[in-house]
């Protein structure tokens, strides 16, 4: 469990229910008001607050970051685009109108109390404020990609409650055709949203920076899109969470199924599989990340269709023959591994002007023996196991319950999370008291429940990211990942600009290094080998 630095509750807002949003309507500021926000003509209306409680999983995340950040997303993207491209005041401009179309982006979180932490979102009073308030939360810098990247998951927290989101910009050199080289890091606490909104962001994100408008045309886009949804009433500037989305839960014969269902599937969670910590005084993440070209891209994927399986699939299947080839440990218990699940196309449909940016994932299991049958050959092993994977995610995707069990989840992380930040807290005060000792004295054996690693494959993104709405602007590098835990490890998979890309970003100083090097080693030949 993360340790985790004292939230103080703040009181300076009503409480208000879940899902329910109160606005404050200010009068019209003043032309004196004005003053610093640009001329009377651009005001838009005095400043109109929303807020909402956050859901469970939006809780089970934003509980973890508290203090260290632990979850808080990055997505770095490498391009090449002329210097105009990327002023500061176009891109503040292409980032203000974002954030008024995305409001949790410009939201601030308020703890009242455990059950009781709020989004809270005030517009901008005019698009002046607007920009001011984007230019706040763009930052310029000159380092490499590299050095982004390590000083967003190693150096003090980017982010906090009062700032949700944050872009960094970085200019690296010349390319080879003569522009030169950026990087964008896109910074996002994980409680807003998951990986389509980060991917979907990015995409608008270059699709506004490389249009064919002028900087003024763009600022002119800020205004019309704060007057679009501030100069009348707009009911919905906070999106609604997770569980208020997903279908209704039925009567009461249908939550007693559900809960059994529910019960059922944990205890089928059986993993004996973990790799070998060591305790740190300092975490350290690193990503070593394995790029491989268009042409061997392009047999990999040819590769895995004649097997009748994804790429995704396969890297499961990877996974498990290189742990099999490191050790041969416990091999009576499997090997289980996670992995998220996209649950946008379970829920309930939305309004129009519904932002994308929320979150909405739920967790799978992949389940492999760890041994390699000595009668088959190891690729014939490794071509079932990965279509066993296949089976294992399409029946996850696919199974009837699929919303109670992911509602039931939810609940679950949240109450834990909730009671988790409470102890750390009290921990932390001197006031926390240990549990009394069970007197049940048989208590139930389990099965252990332990995972080797989390996957996150996020398929093919330039299906999401549409190059030809930014013909000016070359994307051609993307690293992904987020702020760990002390001790936390997670593999990435995806194809963008036409690449296979493997990256794996771990604590260096919470694991055995020889284990976790040999591993990555055995993923790399393992990938040479089948694919």
């Amino acid at each position: 469990m993360a340790q985790i630095a004292i939230a103080r509750p703040l009181s300076a807002f009503n409480e208000v229910s879940d899902n329910v949003y109160r606005s404050n309507f200010i009068s019209s500021p003043t032309v004196k008001d004005t003053i610093g926000f640009g001329s009377p003509s651009k005001v838009i209306s005095g400043n109109v607050r929303y807020e909402r409680l956050l859901g469970d999983s939006e809780q089970s995340y934003y509980f973890q970051s508290r203090g260290e950040g632990v979850n808080d997303m990055y997505l770095h993207l490498g391009f090449h685009a002329s210097a105009q491209l990327v002023q500061r005041t176009r891109v503040r401009a292409v980032w203000a109108i974002l954030r008024v179309r995305h409001p949790l982006l410009a939201s601030k979180v308020v703890m009242r109390d455990y059950d009781a932490v709020s989004f809270v979102y005030t517009s901008p009073r005019s698009s002046d404020e607007a920009l001011m308030i984007a230019d706040e939360n763009l930052e310029y810098r000159s380092a490499t990609k590299d050095e982004l990247i390590d000083s967003y998951l190693n150096g003090p927290r980017t982010l906090s409650d009062e700032r949700l989101s944050y872009l960094i910009l970085s200019q690296s050199g010349i390319s080879d055709n003569g522009l030169p080289n950026h990087d964008i890091l896109i910074c996002a606490t994980h409680f807003l949203g998951d990986g389509m909104a980060l991917h979907q962001f990015a995409n608008d994100f270059f699709s506004l920076l490389g249009s064919t408008k002028t900087d003024s045309e763009l600022e002119t886009e800020v205004h019309d899109e704060c007057r679009k949804r501030w100069s009348s009433s707009f009911n919905n500037a906070i999106p609604d969470s997770l569980e208020s989305r997903l279908p209704e839960e039925g009567n009461r014969l249908c939550r007693v199924a559900a809960e059994i269902d529910f019960k059922r599937s944990q205890e089928k969670l059986i993993g004996g599989h973990a790799f070998p910590r060591r305790s740190a005084t300092k975490r350290h993440t690193i990503v070593p990340t394995v790029a491989f070209d268009a042409q061997r891209t392009k047999a990999i994927l040819k590769s895995c269709k004649a097997h009748g399986v994804s790429v995704s699939a396969a890297l499961f299947a990877i996974c498990n023959i290189a742990w099999a080839r490191l050790t041969s440990d416990k091999p009576e218990l499997p090997v289980m591994m996670y992995s998220a699940l996209n649950l946008r196309p379970y829920l309930n449909a939305t309004p129009a002007n519904d932002s994308y940016w929320y979150l909405a994932v739920g967790y799978f299991n992949i389940i492999f023996p760890n041994f390699v049958p000595k009668s088959l050959d190891i690729a014939s092993t490794f071509w079932q196991r990965a279509k066993s994977a296949k089976e294992q995610s399409t029946r996850a995707g696919k199974y009837p319950m699929i919303v109670s069990r992911s509602r039931l989840m939810a609940r679950e992380r949240g109450r834990r999370s909730r009671a988790w930040a409470r102890e750390d807290d009290e921990k932390e005060r001197g006031t926390w008291v240990p549990p009394e000792p069970s007197n049940d004295p048989k208590p139930k054996p389990h099965a252990p429940s332990t995972a080797l690693i989390g996957l996150s494959l996020l398929g093919n993104l330039d299906g999401m990211y549409k190059h030809a709405n930014f013909v000016d602007i070359k994307l051609h590098s993307l690293t992904t990942g987020s702020r760990q835990r002390s001790g936390g490890m997670l593999l990435f998979g995806y194809t963008f600009a036409g690449k296979l890309w493997i990256s794996l970003g771990y604590d260096e100083n919470g694991f055995d290094q020889e284990v976790v090097q040999t591993f990555w080693r055995n993923c790399l030949t393992a990938i040479d080998n089948f694919l």
